[in-house]
C-alpha cells in the first residue's frame, strides 16, 4: 500500500447527517483520519461500531455521552471510545473536531478506494 497524504484545502468530505460534515483527511492500512464540521445544535444519534475513535476537539463545545455518560468538552479536549461503545454527541457551539478510527471505517472511505 502506499502513503496518502493530504494538504489544506483536500479532503474527501460529505455531509453524513443535517449540519454534520465528514472531511476523510487520511487513512493508512490500520487507521483513518477523519475531520467533522458540526453544525451548533446538530446531533450524532446513539450508535456503535467496531472501530476505536480517537478524538481532540479543535473548535467549540461538545457534549458527548459515551456507554450511557455524558462528557462535556471543550476546545483542546480529547477522548478515545473503545469499539462496540455506544455514544452520541449534540454540538452545543459550532465544532471543529479531528477523529482517529482503527480499523480503517471503509464506509469513510472514497468510493474509488473502499
Amino acid at each position: 500500500m502506499k502513503a496518502m497524504t493530504n494538504r489544506q484545502g483536500e479532503g474527501i468530505d460529505r455531509e453524513l447527517l443535517k449540519g454534520v460534515k465528514l472531511v476523510t483527511r487520511c487513512w493508512g492500512k490500520k487507521t483513518l483520519m477523519a475531520e467533522f464540521h458540526i453544525e451548533a445544535g446538530s446531533e450524532l444519534p446513539d450508535h456503535s461500531h467496531p472501530h476505536e475513535q480517537t478524538g481532540y476537539l479543535i473548535k467549540g463545545r461538545l457534549d458527548l455521552v459515551i456507554d450511557g455518560v455524558r462528557h462535556e468538552f471543550a476546545a483542546g479536549d480529547a477522548w478515545s471510545i473503545p469499539g462496540e461503545t455506544r455514544h452520541s454527541a449534540v454540538a452545543v457551539t459550532d465544532v471543529v473536531a479531528l477523529e482517529v478510527f482503527t480499523p480503517v471505517r471503509e464506509d469513510y472511505l472514497p468510493a474509488e478506494s473502499a
